[in-house]
């Protein structure tokens, strides 16, 4: 059972390596991104399938084991909502896991009962000019093993740095939205 349990924390480990890769690219590339979504391959598949990769890419030569490697998918269809594309999407075997970032505007609860719901109303709109508000960039992951890991970007106000937290379980239901692109 222990070497189960070895496994699993290291492929923990190299999702949350994964995804901070990605977060650090996104986080150089600004605010205001459109929504990305990542397949995760093992970076020593992808190594033995494109064998010159590994000097374009800065990959060692002999990788870790677990290590893995995030590729950019097509970006998600003007107008399409994310949870229907996601529904949309299949991965082969080949594909490890996969990441999906995406910003979202949060208000704090104590202001959910002034949301305007009349006719006409657009909360979209209300919310981003709402000075409570807080954007935030979530990058889920996912693996086949069952891993899962989050990171949480949220904007900094004025010369405040960009606050992070970490953790596998900080956005549940787009996780298990993600794991159901993973299932067979």
């Amino acid at each position: 059972m222990a070497a189960m349990s070895d496994h699993h924390d290291a492929t923990s480990a190299s999702l949350s390596t994964a995804l901070s890769e990605v977060d650090a690219h996104l986080a150089a590339g600004g605010w205001d991104q459109p929504a990305r979504l990542y397949a995760l391959v093992k970076t020593a598949d992808l190594l033995l399938a494109e064998p010159d990769l590994a000097a374009s890419l800065d990959i060692p030569a002999r990788p870790d084991a677990d290590a893995l490697t995030p590729v950019e998918q097509e970006a998600l269809p003007a107008g399409q909502p994310l949870d229907e594309w996601l529904a949309s999407i299949g991965w082969p075997a080949e594909v490890f896991g996969c990441a999906l970032a995406h910003e979202v505007l949060t208000l704090p609860p104590s202001v959910e009962a002034d949301i305007p719901d009349h006719p006409g109303a657009d909360p979209a709109s209300w919310a981003a000019t709402h000075p409570l508000r807080r954007e935030v960039r979530m990058l889920v992951g996912v693996l086949r093993d069952g891993s899962r890991g989050a990171i949480l970007r949220v904007r900094g106000v004025g010369d405040a740095g960009d606050d992070v937290v970490t953790g596998p379980e900080l956005v549940p239901l787009l996780a298990d939205a993600l794991a159901a692109t993973l299932a067979d």
